[in-house]
């Protein structure tokens, strides 16, 4: 393609360009064949005022395209994934404007021995899972909770009060334990606890604390809660009836800088009885 020269570039009106700015800088030439096809292939690295003008120069450079007989399904199918790229971002930012902030307990979950359960049930295994959701779901919302994600069997919640996620975590427990499964199934969850101070973006929870809260749950096994000792020392002003905490011990966790002090979560109706927490150790 030739290069524009600044003579030739002056000469252009206006709608000879895909976009034109506010201050009239003008971007994007669209007045022949050779430029549309360069216009298409830069049109993601070009900065837009906003969405609306960018939108106003797609538009401008795609009917370029028809007219110059060009089929621009690479830069559609493009602009279709940033599109859907940009959506999930703006759905995540909208989830995490809602997130607590500050201090708050995470409570992770996931179902000991899913491959095992799948490949007993097979087909079925998608119906258990969507019920075992339904309740671990309903114990976080009615515990004062959030949802914050949900991958295959493990849930991912937070709350600002650590009693909530205490709360919840028994509850889940309770729910899972009582409940008859298809074909005499054993689904046992493990649940972790972890209070901290995690920084808050538009993509969620970052932070160690994260971390952490998913180790102490890969720590726990099936039917038991795991609870750190920041959790407890939160949780002294807001003690639950019948609930006590027995140490573990402190405990190596993969990718953890320090060995955390565990906790296991007892009440009345809750086994009390597991092997040593899974530690790195």
């Amino acid at each position: 393609m030739p290069q524009l020269s600044t003579k030739a570039r002056a000469r252009l009106p206006n709608s000879a360009f895909a976009y034109v700015d506010a201050k009239g800088q003008r971007r994007l030439p669209i007045h022949d064949e050779p430029h549309v096809r360069n216009a298409l292939a830069r049109f993601d690295q070009t900065k837009f005022e906003d969405g609306a003008a960018r939108e106003r120069a797609r538009k401008r450079l795609l009917t370029a395209a028809k007219r110059f007989g060009i089929l621009p399904i690479g830069f559609i199918t493009g602009q279709f994934e940033t599109e859907r790229l940009q959506g999930e971002s703006r759905g995540r930012a909208a989830v995490a404007r809602d997130l607590p902030s500050g201090q708050v307990t995470f409570l992770l979950s996931d179902i000991e021995d899913s491959t095992g359960l799948l490949r007993r049930l097979g087909d079925g295994y998608a119906n258990l899972l969507n019920e075992v959701r339904r309740l671990l779901r309903r114990a976080v919302q009615r515990s004062g909770g959030t949802e914050v994600d949900v991958r295959a069997d493990e849930l991912f919640a937070v709350f600002k009060r650590p009693a909530g996620a205490l709360q919840a975590a028994m509850v889940m427990q309770r729910k899972v334990q009582s409940r008859a499964w298809p074909e005499g199934a054993s689904v046992r969850v493990r649940i972790g606890v972890h209070t901290g101070r995690p920084a808050l973006t538009d993509n969620g929870y970052v932070g160690l604390a994260v971390h952490a809260a998913a180790r102490i749950c890969a720590a726990a096994h099936g039917g038991q809660i795991l609870v750190s000792d920041a959790t407890t020392r939160a949780a002294e002003a807001s003690a639950l009836a019948g609930v006590r905490f027995r140490a573990l011990g402190s405990h190596q966790l993969r990718g953890l800088p320090e060995p955390v002090p565990l906790f296991q979560l007892e009440a009345p109706d809750l086994p009390a009885r597991f092997p040593p927490p899974r530690s790195a150790r």
